[in-house]
């Protein structure tokens, strides 16, 4: 198991941003810091007087529609409508959350192993 952690001055925010529009789940719960899950990937979110927001977390779904799917529930948000990327061989497109980090969603358009 790996845990990523930021530093955020807005938990609950983000907890409702992530739980509701991006579909993660509450893992656990500890006094200033929660843990969100998507399937295999835990975030957290720990209590700071500043934000950290350097980095991507990216979130992978097995298809292209799934992608397209996370784009009309964030469309708002987006930097731009999913595409393919030829040179990573992934379809996909970029958000912020409501801090500023970097969020991206995609799909590998090859086969990978499993995780």
């Amino acid at each position: 198991m790996s845990l990523v952690f930021f530093g955020t001055d807005q938990r609950e925010q983000l907890v409702t941003f992530y739980t509701d529009r991006v579909g993660m789940e509450p893992w656990l719960e500890q006094p200033g810091i929660s843990i969100l899950k998507h399937e295999n990937l835990l975030v957290g979110f720990s209590e700071r007087t500043e934000a950290e927001t350097c980095g991507v977390t990216t979130f992978v779904y097995d298809t292209e529609a799934e992608v397209d799917e996370m784009y009309q529930r964030l469309e708002d948000i987006a930097d731009e409508e999913p595409s393919r990327n030829d040179e990573y061989q992934v379809y996909q497109f970029f958000a912020s959350d409501p801090e500023g980090r970097t969020i991206e969603f995609q799909s590998f358009l090859h086969p990978t192993d499993p995780v």
